[in-house]
């Protein structure tokens, strides 16, 4: 006799509505990459160290390696495929590629949403806050500097923008 499956659980990713029969426990990456193929997630060391799982979860950087789904039921998802499009990336996105900031690209989708999520709260960050909230997104490649300006680009853009 097969075990019973579990409940249908509601999540919101991306603006859009997607069922998933996963246990409520069974990490939030595992069902946006298996599920809901979604690739900008990656999956690094599994215990919430790395950041290369980086989402957001109500606005705020979460790492989805350690989120139980059932997290996601209450409060909506942002993944990198939901900030901007191919044709119309979002100021992050376009600022990594203006400046070159990937090399290998494992490390991007988490540097692109904790920095989406520090300048959701900090519009003009200083370079010490920005390096803070990057501390815990690995990256082996090198390019942090590229990716400090990057980041230094949207928020220069931002103030501009409300100035």
């Amino acid at each position: 006799m097969k075990p019973p499956m579990p409940a249908a659980l509601e999540i919101l990713v991306n603006g859009r509505r997607h069922v998933t029969h996963a246990a409520p426990t069974v990490p939030l990456l595992y069902v946006l990459r298996n599920e809901l193929e979604l690739n900008g997630p990656k999956f690094g060391c599994g215990v919430g160290e790395c950041g290369a799982c980086t989402v957001l979860l109500g606005g705020k950087a979460a790492r989805s390696c350690i989120t139980p789904v059932a997290a996601a039921a209450r409060t909506p998802v942002t993944t990198v495929e939901g900030l901007g499009t191919p044709d119309a990336p979002h100021p992050l996105q376009r600022a990594f590629i203006d400046e070159q900031a990937a090399q290998c690209g494992y490390c991007i989708n988490g540097m692109i949403m904790t920095a989406a999520a520090l300048l959701a709260d900090t519009p003009h960050p200083s370079v010490t806050q920005v390096r803070t909230a990057l501390a815990g997104n690995l990256c082996r490649c090198g390019t942090h500097l590229r990716i400090l300006r990057a980041i230094e680009r949207v928020a220069a853009a931002q103030s501009t923008e409300r100035d």
